[in-house]
């Protein structure tokens, strides 16, 4: 497949509920529009993870992030800037709900989002998982492509047949996203400049 009908039929599967296989700035990504409660729990079926366990959502650029949080902390965006490595940053007060979209403006899937009303959210610093996001116009779910519990694959090879036969599209490995082979650092902000890093 030629890069543009890669990415494609990667989209065409995400607006359609659907779930794909791909490589992220990090690690191997099981994905699905993150606005999609009944393609959220696809992914935690994929993964046998309990829906009580948040996810990592991929978005294209703070303006995408703003659509889905209540506020976001100036220090985030400071982070952003100066950020030269994989960061997940969670986010205090997740916009959530039942249904994906009320009147124009799109909700994160209830159950994407952590008990707390937090959301952990990453600007990938891969090209290709940028304009995925941007296309879809919604963030995306990144969760690394293995089963609850087991070690998260580094490379292609590594990845679970079963979970390379349960989700509707792979990406091809061919698609070059510079990865790390490592899961990012994940820090945590409070609305009154709070920081806790979670994660190196």
């Amino acid at each position: 497949m030629k890069a543009e009908e890669i990415l494609g039929e990667a989209l065409r599967v995400l607006r359609e509920g659907g779930t794909i296989l791909y490589p992220t700035d990090t690690v191997w990504g099981l994905g699905c529009d993150a606005t999609n409660p009944e393609a959220v729990a696809k992914i935690f079926d994929i993964k046998r993870r309990p829906d009580s366990k948040s996810l990592v959502l991929l978005a294209s650029d703070l303006d995408m992030i703003a659509k889905y949080v209540k506020e976001i902390p100036s220090i985030a965006v400071d982070l952003v800037e100066v950020n030269d490595a994989p960061m997940t940053i969670i986010y205090p007060g997740a916009i959530a709900g039942e249904e994906g979209k009320e009147g124009d403006r799109w909700h994160l899937a209830w159950n994407a989002v952590a008990e707390d009303g937090t959301v952990g959210i990453r600007i990938p610093m891969a090209d290709w998982c940028k304009t995925v996001a941007n296309k879809l116009g919604r963030p995306l779910v990144s969760t690394s492509a293995n089963i609850s519990g087991e070690p998260t694959p580094q490379r292609f090879s590594e990845i679970p047949q079963e979970i390379k036969d349960a989700v509707d599209f792979i990406v091809p490995p061919s698609v070059d996203t510079q990865s790390t082979g490592k899961a990012s650092q994940i820090i945590k902000l409070g609305l009154r400049g709070e920081v806790e890093i979670i994660r190196k």
